[in-house]
């Protein structure tokens, strides 16, 4: 309510990436307060119930809302978000060195279609900072992953390279990694999701999480890949069949999309990538038909245009075991992350689960 009347329409005046950073910075600052994060998690936290909590890749969370990437690329507020009631959360796209990403503007609203456009180009200050901001973080309620990319100017034949400097850097700071290959901000970036360069991707990922849990002494940890929503049917199950094969744990769908069917806002002409509720039925879909091709074998994180519990319920009756908001964040405030829990609660209750995890995939039954 206070972000609604207050917060929501000073962020809506500014620029939409100032406001970014205003964020960001303001969560950053918040977590460096002795006693804030507290008073945070007692303002919006979400308590633990067990009919939420999930158990998946061999980590525990909370309940299945996590925050997607994208909106702390740098690590910098971890502290911050895991303390408004968030069961994960997603740092990054990180790429091996620093970059500005695309030229500004490329972050637009569209305040009739409930929608973000943007075009940020994975604009980052690179692993190294990442590491140093991780190693600080205090608060570690919840998973963290950290969601990799490669350089701009690394060329896809050698992009693979690129991942495995993220893992490198970065194992002793995620409990689980993604990798982006999906983003329509980096050029040519897409086609790293089909054919040999995405097995020889996923190989040399999987082979540098095994070298860093040997140093370790511990289990590998998990590796989703997250994808676009605009493959044809059949390049989607080419590639899920890649995927399957790789050995990886899972698989993110999905990401931004470059459609604009049915926008209204005069922001529907700026070119990137489309997040938001015009995006709900497509991430769905494609939950559905990697959920029946996998015959649910390969858990699902479900993300795209999730505003409101039943959009989060739906996904998961799809298939995801968890899923990710970020735009409707920008749009409802924090107080989004109580509403979707207690209206996750309301419809097991309805549909006469015990847990949130006997509705995964309840469309297929």
């Amino acid at each position: 309510m206070l972000y609604s009347s207050l917060g929501k329409p000073i962020f809506f005046r500014m620029d939409p990436e100032k406001a970014h950073h205003l964020v960001i910075d303001g969560l950053y600052a918040a977590g460096r307060v002795p006693g804030m994060t507290g008073i945070m998690h007692a303002m919006y936290g979400v308590n633990e119930t067990p009919e939420l909590a999930v158990d998946l890749f061999g980590i525990h969370f909370p309940h299945p809302v996590g925050l997607a990437a994208g909106l702390d690329k740098n690590g910098k507020a971890a502290d911050g978000f895991s303390s408004i009631g968030f069961g994960f959360m997603e740092v990054g796209t990180v790429t091996p060195k620093s970059q500005p990403g695309n030229e500004q503007p490329r972050l637009f609203r569209l305040p009739p279609d409930e929608a973000l456009i943007n075009r940020m180009g994975f604009n980052n200050d690179g692993v190294d900072a990442m590491v140093e901001r991780l190693n600080k973080r205090k608060i570690h309620r919840i998973p963290l992953a950290v969601n990799i990319g490669k350089n701009k100017v690394t060329p896809n034949e050698l992009a693979h390279e690129d991942y495995r400097l993220c893992i490198q850097a970065l194992y002793g700071q995620g409990d689980f990694f993604v990798v982006n290959i999906s983003s329509p901000n980096t050029p040519d970036l897409r086609a790293l999701q089909h054919g040999d360069e995405l097995r020889l991707l996923l190989d040399t990922v999987l082979e540098e999480i095994r070298q860093q849990a040997s140093k370790s002494g511990k289990s590998a940890k998990p590796v989703l890949v997250k994808i676009a929503p605009d493959m044809t049917d059949e390049q989607l199950k080419l590639t899920v069949a890649t995927i399957k094969d790789s050995g990886v744990s899972g698989i993110i769908a999905t990401n931004t999309t470059v459609s604009r069917t049915g926008l209204t806002h005069s922001n529907a002409g700026e070119m990137g990538g489309l997040s938001g509720v015009p995006l709900r039925e497509r991430s769905t879909e494609v939950i559905r038909a990697i959920y029946r091709q996998t015959e649910g074998k390969l858990p699902i994180i479900g993300s795209g245009g999730i505003f409101t519990a039943a959009d989060a319920y739906d996904k998961i009756r799809a298939g995801a075991s968890l899923v990710e908001v970020y735009t409707a964040l920008i749009y409802k405030g924090p107080g989004l992350l109580r509403e979707l829990t207690s209206g996750l609660k309301e419809r097991l209750r309805k549909d006469g689960y015990r847990t949130i995890t006997e509705a995964i995939g309840a469309d297929h039954r």
